[in-house]
């Protein structure tokens, strides 16, 4: 009897615990430092389902890859400012950095310093080539990465996709987990359509994460939309927010919406 209680009360606590990380991520979500421009894209992003889907609670260290203007940061530096530690690994800044990464580097610096939510925020670098060492070894509880991987795929000469996920790999604890979420190509299309379109077929990225020493434990539907056949002239910017076609056939792309994304979820064996 006593083992039933005893039991009942662990599930119980756990239950509670999940219960508090939801509403915690909720608040996140809803906090009035996001812009209503954000939140309006939350119908295709889904970020409170996703974290939750990947299991991230408010006390953990998160290394979020290449954070770009700060969308999903915005929520994870309010979900972890008080008993976590967020580590933003963002663009590697050097000579030969575009004009593109060096203004999203200094917007997100500018963030770190004015932005209230952002202050315990560390900052570090990540590039698959030139910048490996994204959080100390064996120190992060997950690793984040929304819509990265195709970049790293189009570098396929350097190997930047292995280098990437043996980095990810490296920085995590035993038992920590990669979350990955990525434009999906249908597994029956050509490979050499992902050179340039920004889909991943899932196939490809399971593998490059096996190989680092991953395992995939789980992958959700909730970034899935099955209007996107990821056949489109300018691949998947010609899907909204960027809409690459401007006013051609524009309202026939808002009617798809925003691309069709795999998330996966992969553990560092303990």
């Amino acid at each position: 009897m006593q083992k039933v209680v005893t039991l009942l009360g662990a599930a119980m606590m756990t239950l509670s615990t999940q219960t508090l990380a939801s509403d915690a991520i909720s608040e996140a979500a809803a906090s009035g430092n996001r812009s209503a421009e954000a939140k309006l894209r939350d119908e295709y992003r889904h970020p409170q389902q996703t974290l939750r889907f990947f299991g991230i609670e408010p006390d953990m260290t998160v290394v979020e890859i290449w954070p770009g203007g700060g969308w999903y940061t915005d929520i994870l530096a309010e979900l972890l400012r008080e008993e976590g530690q967020l580590i933003a690994a963002h663009f590697f800044i050097d000579e030969s950095a575009s004009n593109y990464r060096r203004n999203a580097y200094q917007k997100f610096e500018q963030k770190l310093s004015e932005y209230a939510p952002y202050k315990n925020i560390k900052l570090t670098a990540f590039d698959p080539v030139k910048a490996l060492e994204i959080a100390p070894a064996g120190s992060a509880d997950a690793v984040l990465t929304f819509r990265n991987v195709h970049n790293w795929y189009m570098n396929a000469e350097t190997k930047a996709l292995d280098n990437a996920f043996r980095a990810f790999y490296n920085a995590l604890k035993p038992g920590g987990v990669l979350g990955v979420v990525d434009h999906e190509m249908p597994e029956t299309l050509s490979d050499e359509a992902m050179k340039s379109s920004g889909y991943m077929k899932k196939s490809l990225i399971v593998a490059a994460a096996e190989q680092a020493g991953f395992k995939l434990v789980a992958e959700s539907q909730v970034n899935a939309n099955p209007l996107d056949n990821a056949q489109h002239p300018k691949g998947v910017w010609t899907l909204p927010p960027s809409l690459d076609l401007g006013e051609q056939d524009r309202d026939q792309y808002l009617a798809i919406g925003e691309s069709n994304r795999m998330t996966l979820k992969f553990v560092k064996p303990e």
